[in-house]
């Protein structure tokens, strides 16, 4: 009779062992550091420091971080479509992208220059007045007279690659960037000519 009053004292200790180490609290996967991210992802397009020198390719450095993970969970869900930024995105966690985000809103920007529209050029007057005749609002009114923007929801402006400023207004214009609050941009570009999205766009790349 003391044995089987043993093996059911043993069965419960050991039963008590195993709720224990089923409770016991799961290691968590170690989180990639933000650095390794922008080396092994962003760097060869944007730069480790989000100054990209490739004019196509946007300048990160100095960014609202809550406008770019806003743009980088646009391209994970496919409201904003690109076949590169699409892939690069998809990989990065929701802690990641915040990571990012932080990492390259607080690099410093480098100035850039207008090749042809500083003061007193048409770039100057679309940027600061719009175009009235053609219901064009103004730049400024929504991303500052220096191009600095308003945090969340407007981006910097200021030195952006002009080339990368034509290809989105063309691509609003176009409607094949659809992932603006209100079609705010896209109907505003769809108002604009050529001349006008490239003279502003030489505008902005000279504004620091």
């Amino acid at each position: 009779m003391k044995f089987p009053a043993f093996a059911l004292i043993v069965a419960g200790l050991l039963g008590a062992g195993m709720v224990s180490a089923a409770e016991a609290p799961k290691a968590e996967a170690p989180k990639t550091d933000v650095k390794t991210i922008v080396t092994t992802v962003c760097a060869a397009c944007h730069n480790a420091d989000g100054n990209s020198i490739v004019t196509t390719n946007p300048r990160l450095a100095g960014q609202h971080p809550e406008y770019l993970a806003k743009q980088l969970n646009n391209f994970k869900s496919g409201d904003r479509k690109n076949p590169v930024m699409s892939g690069m995105a998809a990989i990065l966690s929701a802690d990641d992208v915040i990571k990012v985000g932080e990492y390259f809103g607080a690099q410093v920007a480098k100035p850039g220059n207008a090749k042809e529209n500083g003061p007193g050029s048409a770039g100057e007057k679309i940027y600061k007045g719009g175009v009235p005749g053609n219901g064009v609002a103004a730049c400024a009114a929504c991303h500052g007279p220096t191009g600095a923007g308003i945090p969340a929801q407007f981006p910097r402006l200021a030195g952006q690659h002009s080339d990368y400023v034509i290809a989105q207004l063309k691509a609003f214009r176009a409607g094949e960037r659809a992932n603006d609050p209100a079609k705010m941009m896209r109907m505003i570009a769809a108002k604009m000519s050529d001349q006008d999205i490239a003279a502003v766009a030489d505008y902005i790349q000279g504004l620091h």
